[in-house]
């Protein structure tokens, strides 16, 4: 656990977690220290550009949903929920639920009505905090007698007539009130966070204030943050990985955070906000990486070997800085590559970037490599949703971009039978809401907690995630094969937006494939194909194209990660379709029955 001598860091104001004690005393803390520091940027939609909100600003608001909560009739420990996109207002109704001792249950904004109408019921949620009206429209007929719901509250300004227990913002909350005292034990619940769930009903992972001010404290002992950096969030701050670290460890640090518009927006967003932190899943840095790949290949010779080389040795120079590499006469190259190649990309990143972390998946190497060779400050870290949820991170100055990093302090980690990962530290969940056999499954009886995935641990004390023990495939020949590092390389493509490897049981790897529908029309001409015709997508000119460009695209791995078959869609995988989870994981077994009849074709004889 990190205290106030070890995070007093120059030009920091850190606040520990022993000064904060709870979520809602971090706030409290922070308002202290800087009422009139930027606390969030926010988009207008009215006047299309960007403004601040300070602390003193969010507690005024903080103070005026805490007083419309309280007269709710709403008993410490009761569970409010919201489902909405990233905003201040999401901040101002956390806040006030934790200092009035609520429970709070936050909730994907692009899950199904019916996994939401679930998770309601089955934390007997009293009061919900929704978007717009259509989220309600949408949600009404899922919510049953067996809910508790007792008041559903509006965000946005509609002009549709509501009725009860519906309600807008802006005719509930009263024009002022007066922010609220409250004091708790740490340890106390503070939220309940749903597993997506790639099998079955979503778990509701329990999350005291302790477990997430701790991993919080525990990664900011590993990279610097800063009062004047700004976070750019876009992530769901329903995702563990941006409710801790792109929402809490901000305020514990000092820093602002802006809130995109959304993923369509994101790129301008970071052109206009220029952020110096970005927390991201891997997926946002494989896209930027396809892009770059596809508008090099358009370039001419000269652009590509400058580009070529100024990751090469931007990567071999980045290996020297880390004490792995000795020096050499093409560093001297450097600031001149990086003025014609790199400083062009990262302007793109908005020219002030100097941290960005990646996790919630694996990050293929390729990308890693570019981004670094680059100049980007990139570190992989790991974690779960039951973890709240960093388990590791690397370091700036002891990074090793193919590991997730070091356990951050005050988290022990091991290796356990079947060279499955164990972790055990502050931040290890209270346990699944209502779900005593599933928390025995998860932490054995000497705290450990079973996080499913196989790993190594090198002398230096970093995690190399190996495979996943239930996603692991097992041919025919015994031959096993970890399916996810495959389908990453595969998803590095640009024509490719999504892929599941098949083969269980199996003589031979094939491939379920969803192509990126843009790419589809230009390669159809290329193969003198009818793009409009579905037929196409199982011609034998196009599927000998894919399994060749999949040989390539695969040369660096072992024998066994040949695929020889393909099938191939354009319709994607989605949360809506059922084949995705709202943290965008594919439910490996709904969509292996969703194309049953695909994958029976491809093991014919």
């Amino acid at each position: 656990m990190a205290d106030v001598k070890n995070m007093a860091k120059a030009g920091t104001d850190y606040i520990s977690a022993e000064q904060a004690g709870t979520l809602y005393g971090l706030f409290q803390e922070r308002l202290s220290r800087s009422p009139d520091h930027l606390a969030y940027r926010s988009y207008s939609a009215q006047t299309h550009d960007w403004y601040d909100t300070t602390w003193r600003e969010v507690a005024q608001q903080v103070a005026r949903w805490q007083q419309a909560l309280s007269e709710e009739k709403l008993e410490p420990g009761d569970r409010v929920a919201l489902n909405l996109r990233n905003c201040k207002e999401w901040v101002f109704f956390d806040q006030a639920a934790m200092g009035l001792g609520l429970v709070v249950v936050p909730l994907y904004p692009d899950d199904r009505p019916d996994n939401v109408a679930y998770i309601l019921q089955d934390a007997d949620v009293k009061c919900l905090f929704l978007q717009n009206a259509n989220q309600w429209n949408r949600l009404q007929p899922s919510i049953t007698d067996e809910h508790c719901l007792s008041k559903v509250i509006i965000c946005n300004d509609d002009d549709e007539a509501l009725t009860d227990p519906a309600v807008y913002a802006r005719d509930w909350l009263p024009a002022n009130a007066e922010l609220r005292e409250w004091d708790a034990d740490p340890h106390q619940l503070a939220s309940i966070i749903y597993t997506s769930g790639t099998t079955g009903k979503p778990k509701g992972v329990m999350l005291s204030h302790h477990n997430m001010l701790s991993v919080a404290a525990g990664s900011l002992q590993y990279f610097d943050i800063l009062g004047d950096d700004l976070f750019l969030s876009f992530l769901p701050l329903s995702h563990t990985l941006e409710h801790t670290a792109g929402y809490y460890l901000p305020i514990m640090a000092g820093a602002s955070v802006a809130y995109s518009r959304g993923i369509p927006q994101l790129a301008e967003d970071i052109l206009q906000v220029k952020p110096t932190i970005l927390i991201a899943v891997p997926r946002i840095f494989e896209r930027i990486y396809s892009r770059l790949q596809a508008q090099l290949s358009e370039k001419g010779g000269l652009s590509r070997l400058l580009f070529q080389a100024n990751v090469r040795i931007g990567w071999k120079h980045f290996n020297y800085r880390q004490g792995r590499q000795r020096w050499r006469p093409g560093f001297l190259l450097l600031p001149i590559l990086n003025k014609l190649v790199a400083s062009k990309v990262l302007d793109r990143l908005g020219g002030r970037m100097r941290l960005a972390v990646s996790g919630g998946a694996p990050l293929p190497e390729s990308a890693a490599k570019l981004f670094i060779g680059l100049g980007l400050n990139l570190l992989q870290g790991y974690g779960l949703t039951e973890t709240s949820p960093v388990i590791s991170v690397n370091e700036p100055d002891n990074n090793y971009p193919d590991s997730v990093g070091r356990a951050i302090p005050g988290v022990a980690v091991k290796v356990g039978e079947n060279d499955e990962l164990l972790t055990r530290g502050p931040g290890n969940m209270l346990g699944y809401w209502n779900n005593h056999k599933a928390t025995a499954q998860t932490i054995d009886a000497e705290g450990w907690l079973h996080t499913g995935d196989q790993a190594r641990i090198s002398e230096t004390g970093h995690i190399y995630i190996t495979g996943r023990l239930k996603d692991i495939l097992v041919l025919s020949n015994g031959e096993k094969v970890p399916p996810a590092d495959i389908e990453s390389a595969i998803q590095s493509d640009e024509l490719f937006d999504q892929a599941l490897l098949i083969g269980e049981g199996e003589s031979y790897l094939s491939a379920l494939l969803v192509l990126n529908s843009d790419k589809w029309f230009s390669l159809a001409k290329q193969l003198k194909l009818d793009a409009m015709d579905s037929q196409s997508l199982s011609s034998k000119p196009l599927q000998q194209f894919v399994v060749q460009r999949l040989r390539t695209l695969l040369h660096d791995f072992p024998a066994y990660a040949k695929i020889r078959r393909v099938s191939l869609t354009l319709e994607p995988w989605t949360v809506e379709n059922g084949l995705l989870t709202p943290t965008m994981k594919v439910k490996r077994a709904k969509v292996i029955e969703h194309h049953q009849k695909d994958i029976h074709a491809m093991y014919q004889a």
